[in-house]
């Protein structure tokens, strides 16, 4: 099942307070972004973020849950009325993010 492009606008503007936040769609879903990392996705209309540390101890009630068949486990985020709890997760979570990937030269 992909996600509604209504939940990801949803969770954008639940974002909005963040700052720098963008999103990209990839096969029916969206991965988020912030300040140019990514910090997780939105998959089956649930908001979901990496498994980093700084996440794990914000929300250390998340469940994990599979994005999608195959992948890596991340965190299911439910608080997601709550937006300064969101602008804080993101802030406390950036530091650790991996940096993107260069993009590969034709």
């Amino acid at each position: 099942m992909a996600s509604s492009k209504e939940y990801l606008n949803y969770i954008l503007e639940q974002l909005s307070e963040a700052g720098d936040v963008t999103h990209r769609a990839m096969m029916g879903e969206f991965i988020i972004y912030y300040r140019g990392k990514v910090a997780g996705g939105i998959y089956n209309d649930r908001f979901l973020v990496k498994p980093v540390k700084s996440a794990k101890e914000y929300m250390p009630e998340a469940v994990y849950e599979l994005p999608y068949k195959g992948a890596k486990e991340m965190l299911l985020v439910e608080n997601i009325e709550n937006r300064e709890f969101l602008k804080g997760l993101l802030e406390a979570m950036y530091e650790e993010l991996p940096e993107p990937k260069p993009k590969k030269k034709k």
